[in-house]
């Protein structure tokens, strides 16, 4: 069936992209210009007609693309119209109106991956660089998209075949003992390799999903300490309601950042202390959990009232809720940092040096005063923790439970080896291990995953 579908965003626009894929792409194309097809991969300015009413649509910018040689691999053709509605509404009717199918979503990098013109882990990629906001985030799906992820899961692929090889050898060779103990005993290091290798990938602090998703950075703190403040300063717009009143912001609120390429999503939070009412003691489970589960903790002090220097340290009493849990694990992230920022330094003289530690940052969130070094700390830990997002990577929660997946298959292989479990057992373990890697990329029958994957792409990719 050959399908078609609006590329470029909806709405108006100087320009239009209609993409056509399909077997009825040369017919459809020699229509809609009158019998004018234009030469091959040569941009050409066509009058389009309606290929029934011969009604004028609109004047363009065509392309011939037939296939293989294309992102399909099917024969395609694209329309580059003026991007008024009425105009790309008419367009598309008329390729409805000669049996053409509105394409869903996905369908032509679907079609892509089933003509071999690219593996998951390169549609993956694609998917994310037309999602990506920042930088880093264009970096790594660029990379991904490129075939980074593809060559290092080829390599695990050949070093697993190796080993799969030797044990296939083992059984063939079953009648003659010192062949097949010999063959058996040369998988024992591929496996051994491969298992250590896919360890070292999954330790990896999770760093492509994070850069992937957003630096989660939580906005913790007392009621009135300036946290609503700080993430409209940050964000440069009034994200957040503040007030006088305790108890304001009651739910998370969310806002997405860019920082010097690095893709932050801040976490306004309710503020900590003993709340009275059910619903403010839930914005106060809301704050402990955003904070125990962010990759960034920003612990915030008011700079302008009382001893500002006199927080407790971990484990001792006494102080706000806040105060003496600053130190300590209430609002400890499970993994990354936490910094102390100390607000409304406007309003106060400023602490003497060290009075929270040479780590604390100052700041009003009101005048902007301090922000920057905020703001630099923050791309500093990005940078240190996560990278230039160029280096090949897991970013997705499919590709680690599928490599997780392969590694417990490799270690139950080596721990039979070990303990001298028939040959015919270790080599299924190999082939689960092989059924995992071949999932990653699709080599192996993946059309369970097929539609989630796809179904990420907008309807004209």
């Amino acid at each position: 069936m050959t399908i078609y579908a609006l590329s470029s965003g909806p709405g108006r626009a100087g320009i239009a992209v209609i993409r056509i894929s399909g077997r009825a792409s040369r017919k459809t194309l020699y229509a809609l210009c009158n019998g004018r097809l234009p030469a091959p991969r040569v941009s050409s300015f066509r009058r389009l007609r309606h290929p029934t009413s011969r009604e004028m649509l609109d004047e363009a910018m065509v392309l011939w693309l037939p296939g293989p040689a294309n992102f399909t691999g099917e024969d395609m053709a694209e329309l580059y119209v003026h991007g008024g509605r009425a105009v790309v509404t008419a367009v598309m009717n008329a390729l409805a109106d000669v049996g053409l199918r509105l394409a869903e979503p996905g369908e032509f990098t679907r079609r892509a991956f089933g003509n071999g013109k690219l593996d998951l882990t390169e549609a993956e990629g694609l998917a994310d660089l037309i999602n990506a906001d920042t930088e880093i985030q264009r970096r790594q799906a660029l990379a991904q998209h490129s075939g980074a992820m593809r060559a290092r899961y080829e390599k695990w692929w050949r070093t697993l075949l190796k080993a799969m090889a030797y044990v296939e050898a083992s059984l063939d060779f079953s009648d003659e003992a010192d062949i097949a103990d010999g063959a058996f005993k040369e998988a024992v290091p591929e496996a051994r390799s491969l298992a250590a290798e896919l360890e070292r990938a999954l330790a990896d602090g999770r760093r492509g999903e994070i850069l992937r998703e957003g630096i989660s950075v939580a906005i913790v703190g007392e009621p009135n300490v300036g946290k609503s403040s700080l993430l409209n300063a940050l964000a440069g717009r009034e994200a957040a309601i503040v007030y006088d009143e305790p108890g304001t912001t009651r739910d998370v609120i969310e806002v997405s950042l860019d920082l010097d390429g690095y893709p932050f999503v801040l976490r306004d939070t309710a503020g900590i202390r003993e709340a009275a009412s059910p619903v403010e003691q839930e914005g106060v489970r809301r704050a402990l959990a955003a904070a125990e589960a962010a990759d960034v903790v920003l612990a915030m002090v008011d700079g302008s009232c009382g001893d500002v220097g006199a927080v407790p340290a971990e484990g001792e009493a006494g102080g706000a809720p806040l105060r003496g849990s600053i130190a300590g694990a209430a609002i400890t992230p499970s993994s990354g940092v936490k910094l102390l920022v100390v607000n409304k330094v406007d309003l106060a003289p400023p602490p003497a040096p060290g009075s929270f530690g040479p780590e604390a940052i100052y700041i009003s969130a009101k005048t902007c005063l301090g922000l920057d070094a905020l703001k630099a700390a923050l791309v500093r830990f990005a940078s240190e923790s996560y990278g230039s997002g160029e280096a090949p990577t897991i970013t997705r929660v499919r590709h680690r439970q599928e490599i997780g997946r392969a590694r417990a298959a490799l270690v139950a292989f080596l721990d039979g080896a070990e303990a001298g479990e028939a040959p015919e057992l270790a080599a299924e373990h190999l082939r689960e291990a092989a059924d995992a890697l071949g999932r990653l990329t699709g080599r192996l029958d993946v059309e369970d995953v097929l539609g989630q994957i796809f179904g990420e792409f907008c309807v004209g990719k």
